[in-house]
């Protein structure tokens, strides 16, 4: 059976749902609880799920804003499961964002922010142009800004590094974007920018890159 993924207000969200998203990463070292997925509720404006079936795959909190008149799709919380669906999940996930990001914002390139809890959620941007960090690249001043603008916005302004990109944590719960790929380890130079994260205390990578208009509109991303 086919994953298909769905974006819908997340204020439609019921309580069954939220239980099954808790429940997607009940198992885990870092597990967002029924409690931290309920407040993502109040704190995003979208919510995409991804299903095979009945079955719940993956979920993504985000929403699409201009930061400085910029048009963004932000990430706060998303996860998919740990079986080998999960690349599919992600792919018909960002796919979906992408396709609401071309409604809000045609004809214009879309920043896509998140932060990232594993080296496997630069999966997460497969296509997208000027990434940033990545490996061997030393960032612009203008990049180290965005950097500091999507923290401010994830609510974690005071705690980056705008060299590494890195937000320590202080042992409260974090969202971001918790991907594991089914298809092996990452590339060791993408792991290099990870290494310092100690993940269960709550640091992440603030990361981001660019949709290009063309692409959002020809339906080739997240594809």
């Amino acid at each position: 059976m086919a994953v298909a993924a769905q974006t819908k207000d997340c204020t439609s969200l019921s309580d069954a749902e939220l239980v099954e998203m808790a429940d997607l990463s009940a198992e885990r070292e870092v597990s967002f609880d029924i409690g931290f997925v309920s407040k993502q509720r109040e704190e995003w404006v979208l919510v995409t799920q991804a299903r095979e079936g009945n079955k719940l795959r993956g979920y993504s909190f985000c929403t699409l804003e201009r930061i400085g008149g910029t048009p963004s799709l932000l990430v706060g919380l998303a996860t998919t499961d740990r079986t080998t669906k999960a690349e599919t999940a992600l792919k018909a996930m960002m796919a979906d964002q992408y396709r609401r990001a071309l409604l809000a914002f045609p004809d214009e390139d879309v920043l896509l922010g998140t932060q990232l809890l594993a080296a496997d959620g630069f999966r997460a941007f497969a296509k997208l142009t000027d990434v940033v960090p990545r490996p061997e690249h030393r960032p612009s001043g203008e990049e180290r800004a965005w950097a500091r603008r999507l923290a401010k916005r994830f609510g974690a302004e005071n705690r980056l590094d705008d060299r590494t990109f890195v937000t320590k944590g202080n042992g409260s719960p974090v969202g971001g974007l918790d991907f594991e790929s089914p298809k092996g380890d990452p590339t060791p130079e993408l792991a290099e920018l990870m290494k310092s994260l100690d993940v269960a205390r709550g640091d992440r990578l603030v990361a981001f890159g660019w949709a290009m208009a063309e692409d959002l509109a020809a339906g080739r991303l997240g594809r």
